[in-house]
């Protein structure tokens, strides 16, 4: 089965936009709307030390009154983050995200930030796996 390393080798967007923690909430929203994408990593001298998603605005600034402008990053961002290896599995990172009810998963190996998976990557990937074991049955079954 396919890995979180061949899932960001063959991804559209490979860049990973990451902030750092002193950063203002506003400035975050920023990229994700300049970016189209749902959560940032938060970087501090290239260690992943945070992830803040759009989630995290919500619940935690919108929903507590609190200002863009002046809030910082981390002071909302998840600071427990999971993250993979580039060998982890579709299904196990599949798994992490149902259990966890985690819609980005960062990418790291020997430290180094690699990349972020999402939900909607995952299933692509599954989509794509499937769709090719059904093509080969198909060639299997017509004896080509």
């Amino acid at each position: 089965m396919a890995s979180a390393g061949d899932i960001l080798r063959v991804k559209e967007v490979s860049q990973v936009y990451s902030i750092t923690p002193g950063a203002t909430v506003l400035e975050a929203l920023h990229i994700m709307a300049e970016r189209h994408i749902g959560a940032l990593v938060v970087l501090e001298e290239g260690r992943v030390v945070g992830i803040l998603s759009e989630r995290d605005y919500a619940r935690k600034v919108a929903l507590m009154e609190r200002s863009s402008y002046n809030t910082e990053v981390r002071d909302i961002m998840t600071h427990d983050v999971l993250t993979v290896s580039s060998k982890a599995t579709i299904e196990q990172c599949m798994s992490i995200m149902t259990e966890r009810r985690l819609r980005h998963l960062p990418v790291v190996d020997e430290g180094k930030l690699l990349g972020m998976v999402s939900i909607g990557d995952l299933v692509k990937a599954i989509i794509t796996n499937q769709q090719s074991k059904i093509d080969q049955l198909e060639q299997y079954i017509r004896g080509a």
